[in-house]
This record gives C-alpha cells, structure tokens and sequence, in this order.
C-alpha cells in the first residue's frame, strides 16, 4: 500500500471560485457612519501578495449578530496586495472589543490564515479584551489597526500579524 502523498497548496483560483457580489461592500458605500478598513497582503519578505483574498465577518454597531446586519465581506487584492472593506464600526461582544474577524486565503497556504483586527481608538475596550490580555505586547500590537484604519497583513517575517489556530 502506498503511503499518503504530500499536501500542495491549491490556488491561486480566489477570482474565478469566490467571488461575492457585494464584494468589500459590507453596507454600501456613502452609508451614514460607514468606515474604510484597508491595507496590504504581504508576505515573508515584505513584498505584495497581489493574489490573496480577505474576507471579514463582524458584529453590526450594537454589537449582535443577526439578521439586521449582514456584517460578512469579501475583497481580492490588488497588484500591490492592497485590499479594503466599507463596513460599519462594530460593538463590543460578549465582553470583548469591538473587532474585526478576518480570514485570509493565498498562494502558498495550505489552508486559510485567520486573524482580528482591533481598533485604535477603542483602549479601555482593547485592554479589557480577553484574546488581546492572552498576547504579548507585540502580538496585541499586531492586530490593532492605525488610526483611519490601516491594517496590513504579514504573512511572515519579523512583522508577522498574530494569527489564530480555530
């Protein structure tokens, strides 16, 4: 009997088989209070991964999931890894910061990567979180966006954004 053969990464097929037809429009652009959340894809050396896909899922403002906000979006990156989704801030949940979940699927990844992003203008919030109080101070660090939202994404290197086994 054979042995099992090696995984491989699939991809990059992220254009053809998950496109989402709002895309990075969690609430349509020019929505009262939406925000830009927006940075780069890069990899171990720094440079553009220009082929990944990130896709967000959160809580709406008051901090519920459920029908009244549908708080999922999906955004390919551009030739510089660049990406972005048009959202609206969401609540804190179950006595955590308000915070983004993202997932991030590229070449060379076996299977997606799965981070937060926290919001820079949320401290009490952000020093009260559980997930955050479990890091060190540069995983926190990692996973809390610049002010105006401005959230890269390494994924590698001496950068590298803390990512989570789920």
């Amino acid at each position: 009997m054979a042995g099992t053969t090696p995984s491989q990464t699939v991809g990059p097929f992220f254009a053809i088989a998950l496109p989402w037809d709002d895309g990075p429009f969690v609430v349509p652009e020019g929505t009262d209070g939406a925000i830009r959340v927006h940075g780069r894809v890069l990899d171990g050396q720094g440079a553009p991964v220009p082929d990944a896909l990130v896709e967000t899922w959160q809580a709406g403002p008051d901090g519920r999931f459920d029908a009244s906000f549908r708080g999922f979006g999906r955004c390919p990156t551009d030739p510089e890894g660049g990406w972005e989704i048009v959202t609206l801030k969401p609540g804190g949940v179950d006595g955590q910061a308000p915070h983004v979940a993202v997932s991030v699927f590229a070449r060379g990844l076996l299977q997606r990567v799965v981070t937060r992003i926290y919001f820079a203008d949320e401290p009490g919030a952000n020093a009260a979180d559980p997930v955050l109080a479990a890091l060190g101070e540069a995983e926190r660090a990692s996973l809390v966006a610049a002010p105006g939202g401005r959230f890269d994404i390494h994924l590698q290197g001496p950068h590298e954004t803390t990512f989570f086994a789920i």
